[in-house]
């Protein structure tokens, strides 16, 4: 028998906006309006802004830990901008941008730093799901949420997010094969940041390409520049386009960087070369978008110093907000375990007694002993 090839495919790599500030007219024109351009810069300089003083709140003491999203802002929110209210958002923790544009109080990102529970209690009506610490776990609640939109034909999709790191997880393997057999509407957005803390993306993955990953599942796979808004608005618009029209999902991988530590726990200085983050820094995607936005006429120094007034004040209502928060009520653990209380926890909240209970149920009768 002869020796056919079986599968050939090529993945497209999407650059709009370079880091010289050079634009592809025929690819980005008309892709984002100037004016939600605009709005999207001045989102991305308050997100820098609450960065650099959730940085400072951590250094004081104020908050536990936190991991800076700065350098890596435009996956989720160019995600957040293509998608509608009606798709959802799951987030790891590096996607600030993208959630706040949504909707979410940036103040539940501090409470949730700062160990306050009321944080994670998220608005349903944002579709966004809390923030996940562990490696890889959200990539199978979207592919549960998308299976559920696609059950019901509410018409909307999932967008997850996730390192390259969380690519070696069993857990990212499980939701690609998943989505991909059952056809579920889902966008699955690697940002390739090179870094799964100290480890390198060499040593995570040995081909040429993370994207490469998702054709073993059938499914569609593209790369673009993270750093480049308009090329991150374009893939995550033809995904959603593809999610909905056929139910297929998408692997895209959004090569980026976090110019920061990986958390304030961490100090990257003892793995990665200072020559590899200055070249980064040259990358910064806000670099380019002002470049861009100057040469529209859109934007100038004056306004630029103007918007530093403005996010600085802004950030600090947020920090405000989240540390003069109200103290929680010890009754919230009981009252919030169950949707309606069961009678053995009443009686734990209303007398603060466990022990005898049992023994004794005429005490939960008994008046509570008042601290002197």
């Amino acid at each position: 028998m002869p020796v056919e090839s079986a599968f050939e495919t090529t993945i497209e790599h999407v650059s709009i906006l370079d880091e010289h500030a050079n634009f592809d007219a025929e690819l980005g024109e008309g892709l984002i309006p100037d004016d939600d351009l605009v709005a999207m810069y001045r989102h991305m300089r308050m997100c820098r802004q609450f960065d650099q003083i959730a940085f400072k709140l951590q250094r004081s003491g104020r908050m536990g830990t936190y991991p800076e999203n700065r350098g890596q802002e435009c996956p989720s929110l160019g995600a957040a901008y293509a998608l509608t209210k009606k798709d959802w958002l799951v987030p790891c923790y590096r996607e600030n941008a993208g959630l706040f544009w949504r909707g979410l109080p940036p103040e539940k990102i501090l409470l949730h730093w700062m160990g306050d529970e009321r944080g994670n209690q998220i608005d349903p009506e944002l579709r966004v799901t809390p923030i996940a610490i562990p490696i890889g776990t959200q990539m199978l609640h979207a592919a549960g949420l998308a299976w559920a939109s696609k059950y019901r034909g509410d018409g909307g999709i999932a967008c997850t997010f996730f390192g390259d790191g969380a690519t070696s997880e069993g857990d990212f393997h499980e939701a690609m094969n998943f989505s991909a057999n059952l056809d579920l509407p889902v966008v699955f957005m690697c940002q390739n940041n090179s870094w799964a803390i100290s480890v390198p993306t060499k040593i995570q993955c040995s081909a040429p390409t993370i994207a490469q990953r998702g054709l073993a599942y059938g499914m569609h796979c593209v790369q673009c520049d993270g750093n480049d808004l308009f090329a991150v608005v374009k893939v995550v618009r033809d995904a959603a386009k593809r999610a909905r029209e056929d139910n297929r999902p998408t692997f895209i991988e959004a090569i980026t960087y976090r110019l920061g530590d990986h958390t304030t726990a961490d100090d990257a200085r003892r793995y990665r070369d200072a020559e590899e983050v200055e070249l980064w820094q040259g990358r910064d995607p806000m670099i380019r978008l002002k470049a861009f936005m100057i040469e529209r006429g859109l934007w100038d120094e004056s306004r630029d110093a103007a918007i530093n007034e403005q996010v600085e004040h802004e950030v600090a209502q947020i920090t405000e907000r989240a540390e003069n928060i109200e103290a929680p009520s010890r009754d919230d653990i009981f009252n919030y375990m169950y949707e309606s209380i069961p009678d053995n926890l009443r009686a734990q909240r209303d007398t603060m007694r466990t022990s005898s209970i049992g023994q004794d149920p005429t005490q939960i009768d008994a008046p509570v002993a008042q601290p002197s």
